[in-house]
């Protein structure tokens, strides 16, 4: 199940930056998506999620009101849009899906934010 993260960078902060995940291999539409996110020296923390027909999302207390979870069906493709930027922000972000009780990871994108 291919997951490619793409759209990372260096940014500084307040920017903003977005984030793709284009997946195959399996019915996108069916499945809800997640996006994580591991910092250095921290566990993996949940961002947000968004269920198979993007009608519900979710998130993290840390990243409430700034970031944006959505999804083109049509394109297989979840995305996560990232405003006002912050340092603890930084951090590799990873696109997540589970089917069938396994659980599948792209590679990640490093975000980076610093002036």
């Amino acid at each position: 199940v291919p997951l490619v993260e793409s759209g990372g960078g260096l940014v500084q902060p307040g920017g903003s930056l977005r984030l793709s995940c284009a997946a195959s291999g399996f019915t996108f539409s069916s499945f809800a998506m997640n996006w994580y996110r591991q910092a250095p020296r921290k566990g993996r923390e949940l961002v947000a999620t968004i269920t198979s027909e993007g009608l519900r999302t979710t998130y993290a207390n840390s990243v409430k009101g700034r970031f944006t979870i959505s999804r083109d069906n049509t394109k297989n493709t979840v995305y996560l849009q990232m405003n006002s930027l912050q340092s603890e922000d930084t951090a590799v972000y990873l696109c997540n899906t589970i089917i069938v009780l396994t659980s599948y990871w792209g590679r990640g994108t490093q975000v980076t934010v610093s002036s």
